[in-house]
This record gives structure tokens, sequence and C-alpha cells, in this order.
């Protein structure tokens, strides 16, 4: 295991200084003055960081508002589970009531048939 992890680091760091060297001969070899060069290189590295800030910026206002809609989402599922549960007791109420309304009723035909038989 430790062999195949030693061969794998050897690989990786030979990768590298291949980059290196390489990248070090192309810049020697390359048409133009190291100085317009590394201007350019410093333009491209500009131009990147502002990329990357405005990827950034954007990722956070996308952040903030899935933050805000979930907010927005949790607040209206309270709204309705708490109108669920008026409407839940109202309808007890009304069943309850109906309930109480036979009952008196039956009360009221019990005696009705009560004095009729007897």
């Amino acid at each position: 295991m430790e062999d195949k992890q030693n061969n794998l680091m050897v690989g990786a760091l030979m990768l590298l200084a291949g980059g290196i060297i390489g990248a070090g001969i192309a810049l020697m070899y390359a048409p133009q003055s190291g100085e317009k060069t590394r201007k350019e290189m410093g333009r491209y590295a500009k131009k990147a960081r502002r990329k990357g800030e405005d990827a950034l910026e954007a990722v956070e206002d996308f952040t903030e508002q899935v933050a805000e809609m979930a907010e927005s989402v949790g607040e209206r599922a309270s709204e309705i589970l708490d109108r669920g549960k008026d409407m839940a007791y109202g309808a007890k109420k009304s069943v309850l009531k109906a309930l109480e309304d036979g009952e008196a009723r039956l009360v009221k035909q019990r005696s009705r048939l009560a004095k009729l038989i007897g």
C-alpha cells in the first residue's frame, strides 16, 4: 500500500516539476519581452480577480435570496398550519353542535313517542 502511495507522490512531484520547467522554458522563448509578459500576466491576474469577486458577489446574492425565500416559505407554512388548526377547531365545534342538536331532537321525539304510546 505504501509503495503505491510513494509512487503516486513521486509521479505527482515529477508532473509538477515538469510543468514548472515547461513554463520557464516557454517564458524564455516567448516572442515578447519579459516586461511585456509580466504586464500581461498582471492584467490577466487583475481580470481574473475581478471575475472571481463578481462571481462571489453573485453567489452571495443568490444565497441571500434563497435564505429570504426559505424564511418566507417557513412563515407561510406556519400561517397555513395555524389556519388549518383554526379550521379543524371550527369543524369540531360544528360537529359537536350538530350532535347536541341531534341529541336534543332525539330526546324531544322520544318524549313525543312516550306520550303517544302511553
